[in-house]
């Protein structure tokens, strides 16, 4: 009879305190997921303050909740130099994210594999203006090929 009532009682506040642990549950997940957004909306866009593309791509990482900071200068040569990016990788704009670069008009694919990997590399590049790209016109006429770099030295990141 002690170990019936003992169930019984186990059963009925199981059933009562589910529904809580399932709300508390999906409060915290829901929670969790805004921290992981909260931790990526910062950024800042070194650009040249009359190039329309760059405003193109500050738009596209807003549109993906992103804080942007915009940074006009004349030119970028101290940037690109600070973060060792080479010539052939370079593009129009450079975006400060975390602890990486992130170089041109690069889809945001990449930059969430680059943010949910957090590779041991300096940072992304998709180097010149490709047509279609987030902040260039056009449609996508060919694969974008986006490199990985370390210390100026560049590898396949990855192809979208």
């Amino acid at each position: 009879m002690f170990q019936k009532n003992n169930l019984i009682k186990f059963t009925i506040i199981t059933i009562l305190t589910l529904p809580f642990l399932y709300i508390i549950n999906f409060v915290t997940e829901k929670k969790d997921a805004s921290a992981n957004i909260d931790n990526k909306l910062i950024v800042e866009v070194f650009k040249t303050p009359s190039c329309g593309c760059c405003n193109g791509y500050v738009l596209f990482l807003e549109k993906e909740n992103f804080k942007v900071k915009k940074t006009d200068m004349r030119s970028l040569d101290t940037i690109k130099q600070k973060y060792t990016i080479p010539l052939e990788m370079q593009s129009c704009h450079t975006t400060i994210m975390d602890k990486y670069f992130i170089e041109g008009h690069v889809p945001i694919e990449a930059i969430n594999k680059l943010m949910k990997e957090q590779p041991d590399i300096d940072g992304i590049a998709l180097p010149g203006m490709p047509i279609g790209t987030p902040g260039m016109p056009g449609d996508k006429d060919e694969p974008y090929v986006i490199y990985q770099l370390v210390d100026g030295k560049f590898s396949v990141f990855m192809t979208i």
